[in-house]
């Protein structure tokens, strides 16, 4: 019994000691053992993370003193602004061989999820890139998904900026890290090929060796049989092999389409056929072989990988494929080549990121029996270097980032682009020009109708160009924390616009906006226009309550500013009075809420013309606000507008801009031209018709008052 109790103080004495110094066994000095759910969720089996790196701000994971991967947050490595103006951070954890192995979305304001489709579509898409290597070329949304060097995803509908924004978050990120802490990664280089200028230098084939433009790689057969580190069925293997040369290896390489090389041993002309097999950015390979060993078997199929030869660089494979140039014309070469047996080209995808000026790898790959079952291969591998005197710094590559985001999109968008410009100069020279043009009734009316069909249906739910009141706040917050123009150039076609729109407002007004460039008023007018094809009646409006309602936007538009100040998440729920994104935007693909209320607005314009520009929208206040004392105001009037004539304001003019006194209300029209297109046509506008006629018989002209004019109208 005393023995078991003494081994029972051991053991709890032991147990004590484990509990003081194990911790100390297992884990580094600073490391700590509780493990945030954020990071455990990426790395389920971590057992300790280690403190942040001094060097660059990640978090090693361990699982005990196993290095499982690193924890970062992107906006610690990028700061790529989204479509809210703020970048999205995102949590990523990536692997030592470059995976990530999972991604969560820690902060982002992108509207169009947080107010519009939702959290989960944009959760959806950064889960894409678990489990998937920084090594791919990452496609968002391409049509062409034929490279099999890529990996596409799916982008989000109607987010595309976003999701765009997330990608380069994502991967410019995480390759900081990978650069910085894992083996393999390497940047790019900063070396070109000197250009090719003039006639290049002639040089024969042992001046092309002699200078490493040609690389001569031999294995003597006798050298490889006595090689005492193989094993003994790869050695089987290669003495099954019959001795003819002597040489087991004995291989030529070349990348003819560097001009230099290409034109020496090809000659000027098939050279030039050369490069019209070859797509810009692609590298040719040109492989002759005399060994007794081939680089390719003889079930080699031409246009296809030759499966015994292999280039790596940084440890990366590269794709060398067979381009058959030699199918239908018979080699032939400008300068005497040695003998071979085996000759081909080989074609280097501008995509696989391969760089001539950095070393690269070649192998040559033998098949033996490790087993009765199991064929194996054994890699025979030579480091080659092309010739210094062939590159160049290259100025453009020196500390270069990738091409920004904004610029990839205004690429992508050129079309779009260019027809909203064509647009929009037509419509500048409409206005120009609108007193001709008014004096034909039918030709107005056809142009403003396909206008209208056009900013509904290519601005607006095609190019999405619907401006937002939004967009106006954004700009004063930007303003106020320091303008980055970057944020506003996300979007092409909304950025023309406002541009355009901004310079419009102090020469014409808002109308030529609010009139000819909104998707939401287009929708409206056709609501109007249906409205009068099934005769529906009218409610008009009395003036005093006309009033009252159009200040009503001016108090809804200074509520959002102010919101906006104080929490742009509540300015953004708050501008949910506009109906832009559930009509334009979402395609009414939306929660019923906000469905019904776009529906109603739409169906009340049907009894009054434009209701929400007339009194609720926030974005024309503003817009009136800025132009309501325009340089031109283009709308003729006559000096019997008003006094006595009513006629275009109680029957032409729909949106009721038009003064009792006949003066335009420019902070109101929207510059529909139906008031000149009246003016302008003796068949519509009465004054004329009835000028000579008193007004009353039973008074004199000079006791007429302002509640005895006669609204003159057509009889």
């Amino acid at each position: 019994m005393h023995i078991i109790a003494l081994l029972s103080r051991v053991c709890l004495l032991i147990l004590i000691l484990m509990c003081v110094y194990v911790p100390e066994v297992f884990s580094k000095e600073g490391d700590v053992t509780h493990i945030p759910a954020d990071i455990e969720a990426i790395f389920p089996t971590a057992t300790r993370i280690g403190t942040r790196d001094p060097e660059i701000p990640v978090i090693p994971v361990y699982q005990l003193n196993q290095l499982l991967g690193y924890v970062f947050e992107s906006n610690d490595f990028v700061d790529f602004m989204g479509f809210a103006g703020e970048p999205i951070n995102i949590l990523i954890g990536l692997d030592p061989q470059g995976v990530m192995k999972g991604l969560k979305i820690l902060q982002h304001n992108e509207p169009i999820f947080v107010y519009g489709l939702g959290q989960a579509p944009f959760v959806d898409f950064v889960n894409k890139y678990k489990e998937h290597s920084i090594r791919e070329r990452f496609i968002i949304d391409s049509a062409d998904q034929s490279s099999a060097n890529s990996t596409y995803f799916d982008g989000v509908t109607k987010a595309t900026v976003s999701v765009l924004v997330a990608n380069d978050t994502i991967i410019s990120s995480a390759l900081k890290v990978a650069r910085a802490k894992l083996d393999g990664f390497i940047a790019p280089s900063n070396m070109m090929l000197k250009p090719s200028i003039g006639p290049v230098e002639t040089l024969s084939f042992a001046q092309l060796l002699e200078r490493g433009l040609i690389t001569h790689w031999q294995m003597p057969l006798n050298e490889v049989l006595a090689d005492q580190t193989l094993e003994s069925e790869v050695l089987s293997a290669i003495s099954d092999i019959e001795p003819e040369t002597g040489q087991f290896v004995d291989l030529y390489l070349a990348f003819i389409n560097i001009p230099i090389i290409g034109k020496n041993l090809l000659g000027e002309q098939e050279f030039a056929r050369l490069q019209e097999n070859l797509k810009p950015g692609e590298h040719a390979l040109l492989v002759f072989s005399n060994g007794d060993y081939s680089y390719v078997s003889e079930e080699f199929i031409p246009q296809t990988i030759p499966t015994r030869l292999s280039l790596t660089q940084s440890g990366f494979p590269t794709d060398i494929r067979d381009i058959d140039f030699y199918s239908y014309y018979e080699p032939s070469f400008a300068i005497p080549l040695p003998e071979y047996q085996d000759i081909h080209v080989l074609r280097l995808k501008s995509q696989s990121g391969f760089e001539l000026s950095r070393e690269m790898t070649l192998g040559i790959g033998v098949n033996y029996k490790a087993s009765f079952f199991d064929v194996q291969q054994h890699l025979f591998t030579r480091e080659m270097t092309l010739s210094d005197s062939l590159f160049m710094l290259n100025p453009d590559a020196i500390n270069s980032e990738p091409k920004p985001l904004w610029m990839r999109i205004w690429e992508d968008r050129a079309g779009i682009i260019a027809i909203t410009c064509l647009y929009l100069i037509g419509i500048s020279v409409l206005f120009v020009k609108q007193t001709a043009l008014v004096k034909h009734e039918k030709l107005t009316h056809w142009i403003r109708g396909g206008s209208m069909l056009f900013v509904l249906f290519f601005i607006g739910f095609y190019a999405q160009g619907q401006l937002s009141v939004v967009n106006i706040y954004t700009l004063l917050l930007a303003l106020y924390n320091g303008f980055k123009i970057q944020v506003f150039l996300l979007d092409p076609v909304i950025f023309i616009l406002w541009v355009f729109v901004f310079i419009s407002l102090f020469i014409v007004g808002r109308g030529l906006y609010c009139g000819w460039l909104c998707p939401f008023g287009a929708l409206q007018e056709f609501a109007g226009l249906l409205a009068k094809k099934l005769r529906i009646k009218q409610i008009k409006i009395k003036p005093q309550q006309h009033k009252w309602g159009q200040t009503l936007k001016y108090f809804i538009l200074l509520g959002l500013l102010v919101s906006a100040f104080f929490s742009l998440n509540v300015a953004e729920k708050l501008a949910e009075v506009e109906p832009f994104k559930t009509s334009i935007t979402l395609h009414f693909v939306r929660t019923w809420p906000f469905v019904v209320y776009a529906v109603l607005l739409l169906l009340l314009s049907m009894k009054i013309h434009k209701v929400y520009c007339r009194y609720l929208c926030p974005l024309g206040a503003g817009l009136a606000i800025v132009g309501r004392f325009p340089l031109f105001k283009l709308l003729r009037r006559r000096d019997e507008c008003g006094t006595p004539c009513q006629l275009c304001k109680t029957k032409k003019c729909d949106i009721d801009a038009i003064n009792k006194d006949g003066s335009i209300d420019y902070g109101e029209c929207i510059q529909c031209l139906e008031c000149v297109v009246t003016i302008e046509n003796p068949n519509l506008c009465v004054i004329d018709k009835y000028k000579d006629k008193k007004v009353k018989a039973n008074k004199p002209a000079s006791s007429i008052q302002a509640s005895d004019v006669i609204v003159v109208q057509p009889l």
